[in-house]
């Protein structure tokens, strides 16, 4: 992949996030981000369960939303190769502990979350073709 779209799929994936997170950050756009999924959850039937929300719940929800937002912004501003690999490790475990929490029990809803994590996690693990000015260089 060339390194001007392997930047584009970075910002692209900051973008994602910080449109996705930026209700997590702040405690009025968390309730409605929950009571939305809690609604879907039930109108659509999914295993698992969506708790009422609770302050402790609601001051975690905050942090998340609160650091991914300022990774978001990092990756938008300073797109790099350096930036995505870790951005993917970081969906990695994201991902990782979405399924987890769906296997004990939380709503499949998350796995709406889970979806995106893992795409957006491959497309930022591929191989970028070196800059064409190294490429000439070592001909």
């Amino acid at each position: 992949m060339q390194l001007s779209s392997y930047l584009r799929i970075v910002r692209a994936s900051a973008a994602y996030d910080l449109v996705v997170t930026l209700p997590f950050a702040l405690p009025w756009g968390f309730s409605a981000v929950h009571a939305a999924m809690a609604t879907l959850a039930a109108a659509w039937s999914l295993p698992g369960t969506v708790p009422a929300l609770d302050p402790l719940h609601m001051l975690l929800a905050n942090l998340l939303g609160s650091v991914v937002v300022v990774w978001s912004l990092a990756r938008w501003w300073a797109p790099s190769v350096l930036m995505g690999r870790l951005d993917a490790v970081a969906r990695g475990l994201f991902a990782v502990w979405q399924v987890y929490a769906v296997v004990h029990g939380a709503s499949s809803i998350v796995l709406l979350f889970t979806a995106a994590e893992v795409v957006f996690g491959v497309l930022q693990l591929q191989r970028v073709a070196p800059p064409e000015s190294e490429q000439t260089a070592s001909r």
